[in-house]
């Protein structure tokens, strides 16, 4: 009796999977905007020919151009709606074009910027051209349903990768020229938030440091004063205090003016200011520099204030036994790169002290390059463009100088470097 059952469970036929669509979401989501290309191209078709018609056909009057010019603001609103339809159903995925902006403010400005508005012109071809495809798009999926549903995928996709050309070449930002604009707009925003941190660094470090010293040695002075004729053991004694304060007060101006620009870049270049750092680094650094010139200015600046922030970072994090800085110059790139063999693990998620830096760095057009495994070693790189120092004619008729570098003296060293204290 058991093997007969078992013999009819064996020849019973497997059970059927449960029953689904034959077309997959994708398919299905094609589709629909394939059907709503006929509604969505006739009201663009109709808005873009009466907006144009009426706009050029009064423009001999006052009110002509401002109505085509509201046009095509109008035009810029249909796009984004259907770079959203495109988004949602095609996954599609377009940038926004930049806001129309003006220098000046004013209704003429804003009038001839707008008539001029490329964004606004592209939107308007596209709705101008899509009506045929949409019929056409249209009336092929309707007759599919019914004659040509085993290729039904097939065509949805072909016809929607035409719809995705369409949107991409049309309703995204105009070329390369004009995301560089906004990512430029975006990285102009990030340098004046780290000017006014330093701005406001500078101002605490004098209210706090070399200004509170003045003040006191002001007043340890006038004390002074008064008891010269009374006490003068004292008074000289007081002086004495002041001449310490002095120093004290004259060192933190040095290592703050060191912090906005140090003097031994501006002399020597990078390679003797970054062997200067180097020596206050905990452990021992191994600089190189290889350059047959000095770049700009600012890029030499910022070039140096990286390193000596990636420096302070070893000392204070790595526990490395040993590091290394190279500089040199590939083509018109200015290349830094720092190593050590220390714990690794650098963290450069948002708010840290590495991800300010590469915002330093991409808002000047670098690139910031982190790579630090935990247990190490970590290897640092950056890179900065390349821009040639401009030479400036020295005053009192002598050649022209580096960046306003100092000339040679009548020995032959240097007139400009700093002397002793």
């Amino acid at each position: 009796m058991n093997t007969t059952s078992e013999a009819r469970r064996s020849t019973a036929p497997a059970a059927l999977p449960p029953p689904r669509f034959a077309l997959d979401g994708v398919t299905w989501k094609e589709i629909g905007y394939l059907l709503l290309n006929l509604p969505a191209s006739i009201v663009g078709f109709v808005y873009v020919v009466v907006m144009i018609s009426v706009g050029l056909g009064l423009s001999v009057t006052v009110v002509g151009l401002p109505l085509l010019a509201f046009g095509l603001v109008g035009c810029r609103a249909l796009g984004r709606l259907e770079r959203g339809r495109a988004r949602d159903l095609l996954g599609v995925s377009v940038d926004e074009p930049r806001p129309l902006r003006t220098r000046t403010f004013g209704f003429l400005p804003w009038l001839w910027a707008t008539l001029k508005d490329p964004v606004a012109w592209r939107h308007a071809l596209y709705f101008a051209i899509r009506l045929p495809w949409g019929i056409l798009t249209f009336v092929l999926m309707a007759v599919s349903f019914f004659l040509l549903w085993p290729v039904l995928p097939f065509l949805s996709r072909g016809l929607t990768t035409v719809d995705r050309a369409m949107v991409r070449g049309l309703l995204q930002p105009s070329d390369e020229l004009e995301r560089r604009i906004a990512e430029l707009e975006s990285d102009r925003g990030v340098v004046v938030d780290h000017a006014a941190a330093d701005l406001r660094r500078i101002e605490r470090d004098l209210h706090d440091g070399a200004q509170a010293r003045l003040v006191a040695l002001a007043m340890d002075l006038g004390l002074a004063r008064e008891k010269l004729l009374e006490d003068p053991e004292a008074a000289a004694k007081m002086v004495g205090e002041a001449h310490g304060e002095v120093k004290v007060a004259l060192q933190e101006l040095r290592d703050l003016a060191r912090g906005i620009h140090p003097a031994i870049l501006t002399d020597r270049g990078l390679d003797a200011a970054l062997s200067s750092v180097a020596t206050r680094c905990t452990v021992p650094v191994a600089v190189t520099v290889d350059l047959r010139a000095r770049p700009a200015e600012a890029i030499e600046g910022i070039a140096y204030f990286t390193v000596s922030e990636l420096l302070q970072n070893v000392s204070k994090h790595s526990q490395a036994r040993s590091a290394s800085v190279d500089v040199w110059r590939a083509e018109d790139r200015l290349m830094i790169q720092v190593r050590d063999d220390g714990r690794g693990g650098a963290d450069v998620s948002g708010g840290s002290g590495l991800a300010g830096l590469g915002e330093r760095l991409r808002s000047v057009d670098g690139l910031f390059v982190v790579s630090s495994p935990v247990g190490g070693p970590t290897m640092v790189t950056a890179e900065l463009p390349w821009r040639d120092r401009e030479f400036r004619r020295a005053p009192g008729g002598q050649g022209g100088v580096p960046g306003g570098a100092p000339g040679p003296g009548p020995r032959g060293g240097r007139s400009g470097a700093p002397g002793r204290r």
